[in-house]
């Protein structure tokens, strides 16, 4: 077998993505899987199965790849620091992925930039927070996604369960916002970077629930500044790949950002049906430090919906039906086993009118959810 190209360190449906797009480029993947049977390590032959954590197994996994890249962001720090040192591009590099590990430094960070963010301040003490004052919204600087390890708190009791984390915590205003946008770049070592339409992303329960491509309705100025937003702070950390910056568009019409992640992003998946290049594509692009791909609208609407583990155990048995009641749908299923809100697919609809798309899109995951 042929030296890989890139290596991809964890094993799940963003990698699995990331091979869909590099079958067609002709690139060789070579996957760190935590488990034999995870979403990528599925569709990627090239596999070997260990810690992340571990970095004699990190070592094992991108020996001979030039270029190595992430399905996460968890990675210790000093493991990607060490690949570095013994040449291997790590693609985004650790001085610009501590700013999506860590929530503290990103903030401050953003905030040294002039970057509109929620007032924020790290918080140890019950103290703390009562000085920072409510509501207020408490997240774990470290290791929280999908509403996980976020608290909103409104008075001192709602804190208990933060506190007894032992993790170090960030406070953050409750912001008033009307909807929450997200802004999608790719950037390659180069330098280029190209945007994709900013997107309105519906959550339920701190999970992402559906996304629609462009944001409606968005003013023209607040769509050039929230993507001039996520551009600057691509180029400014040294973001190599994707970088998706989710925003708030508050009730008096600023922008202000809530969260970063390096990497394909949950609201960048409609662009592999609906964009003229993916963002898994531009990914692969990106880091190998190929010219990107355009990133406009194949059509005025698109809407992916993520279907969520229900009552509907044998999802390949579904598909039938869901390609029946909705043929213009397309089925994107991440090889996962079924469990009670667990991410386990998307669909994507795309077309003139929103209503119509919207719809399709949502009867096609409900019948994948049961």
């Amino acid at each position: 077998m042929t030296p890989p190209e890139l290596a991809i360190i964890g094993g799940g449906q963003l990698a699995r993505m990331m091979q869909q797009a590099a079958v067609g480029l002709g690139i060789h993947i070579r996957l760190l899987a935590e488990a034999p049977d995870v979403s990528a390590a599925q569709v990627i032959p090239d596999h070997i199965v260990g810690d992340y954590t571990d970095l004699a197994t990190l070592r094992e996994a991108v020996a001979d790849a030039p270029v190595v890249t992430f399905d996460h962001e968890h990675v210790p720090p000093e493991h990607l620091n060490a690949l570095a040192s013994e040449g291997h591009a790590c693609r985004p590099g650790p001085h610009a992925l501590l700013f999506a590990q860590d929530k503290g430094s990103m903030r401050e960070r953003l905030g040294a930039m002039g970057v509109p963010c929620p007032r924020n301040a790290s918080v140890t003490t019950l103290d703390d927070l009562e000085a920072f004052g409510y509501p207020a919204v408490v997240k774990t600087t470290r290791g929280g996604y999908d509403g996980k390890g976020v608290w909103v708190v409104r008075a001192a009791a709602d804190a208990d369960e933060a506190f007894a984390s032992g993790r170090d915590l960030l406070a953050e205003e409750l912001v008033d916002f009307r909807r929450e946008l997200s802004a999608l770049v790719a950037r390659s070592p180069s330098g280029e970077v190209r945007s994709y339409p900013v997107v309105e992303s519906r959550q339920v329960d701190g999970v992402c629930s559906e996304v629609i491509a462009p944001a409606p309705d968005l003013d023209p100025a607040l769509d050039a500044e929230a993507r001039a937003i996520a551009e600057r702070i691509a180029t400014e950390l040294d973001v190599t790949g994707i970088l998706a910056v989710e925003l708030f568009e508050t009730t008096d019409g600023r922008l202000l950002v809530n969260e970063l992640a390096m990497r394909p992003h949950n609201t960048g998946h409609w662009t592999i049906d609906g964009a003229h290049t993916s963002q898994f594509e531009n990914h692969l692009r990106a880091v190998l430090d190929l010219p990107l791909g355009p990133t406009e609208s194949r059509d005025t609407w698109s809407v992916m919906v993520n279907v969520l583990g229900g009552s509907v155990d044998d999802l390949v048995a579904q598909r039938a039906v869901v390609e029946a009641a909705e043929p213009g749908v397309k089925i994107h299923l991440y090889g996962k086993t079924v469990k009670a809100g667990r991410k386990v697919g998307h669909v994507t609809a795309y077309g003139p009118q929103l209503d119509e798309v919207l719809s399709s899109a949502r009867r096609a995951a409900k019948i994948f959810g049961g």
